[in-house]
């Protein structure tokens, strides 16, 4: 597990790049960002692989059915309002794309995109189906100051603010991607307003509920 995690966060030019073997295999790794910066779509393949499977034992599971998974998708926030326009971006060279005004554009323009991309996505297929206020809850913060959304400034003071950035989150409402706008907006749940604090604790009394059923199958199998 250990190697797993130093591998993931092995970000380039900020972490150096990580080895490690089991068995006879060698694994030679960088960021998990690089291909999956958000995971969540990483995540749901994993449950249509596994529904896959069981669906020889029983004909009526249908791996595209996602009414069936219940996904929360923490995001690591970002900068409200970092923009570039093109006219600046055009006279860049190869020094203003990996360095401006304290950020990084190169590496935020694909990370962000990557991220914001697979949440524009996991939304749609959800309310495609008509189950996102359900099964889908996606917590992002978009106004992060610079230093907080850096990626290596682990000073105590940051640390603590990075804390203090997590609890308000838990404190603000339900948001979710604007389809047309591709903002994050409040947004009601089951015509009420709920915090994310509020909207973990159902996912988690959902998920507590799913495992008392399937103890007692297990228990009128046995």
């Amino acid at each position: 597990m250990s190697d797993v995690c130093i591998s993931t966060s092995a970000a380039p030019t900020y972490l150096p790049a990580y080895q490690f073997k089991v068995e006879r295999r060698s694994y030679n790794l960088i960021d998990g960002g690089v291909a999956a910066n958000n995971p969540t779509s990483v995540a749901i393949g994993e449950m249509m692989k596994k529904l896959l499977k069981e669906k020889c034992s029983d004909p009526s599971i249908k791996p595209t059915d996602t009414r069936k998974l219940l996904v929360i998708s923490l995001g690591t926030g970002f900068t409200k309002g970092k923009q570039f326009e093109a006219p600046m971006a055009a006279k860049w060279g190869l020094m203003g794309w990996l360095y401006k005004n304290g950020s990084n554009p190169i590496f935020d323009c694909f990370a962000e995109a990557n991220a914001d991309m697979v949440d524009f996505y996991t939304s749609v297929l959800f309310r495609m189906l008509g189950c996102e206020e359900k099964n889908y809850l996606r917590i992002q913060d978009d106004t992060l100051t610079p230093t907080a959304a850096s990626v290596d400034i682990s000073t105590e003071e940051n640390l603590k603010e990075l804390l203090n950035i997590g609890e308000l989150l838990l404190k603000k409402p339900v948001s979710r991607v604007d389809l047309q706008t591709g903002k994050y907006t409040a947004v009601k749940v089951q015509g009420k307003e709920e915090t994310n604090a509020d909207a973990l604790t159902q996912f988690a009394k959902l998920l507590s509920e799913e495992k008392k059923t399937k103890e007692i199958v297990r228990g009128e199998k046995n």
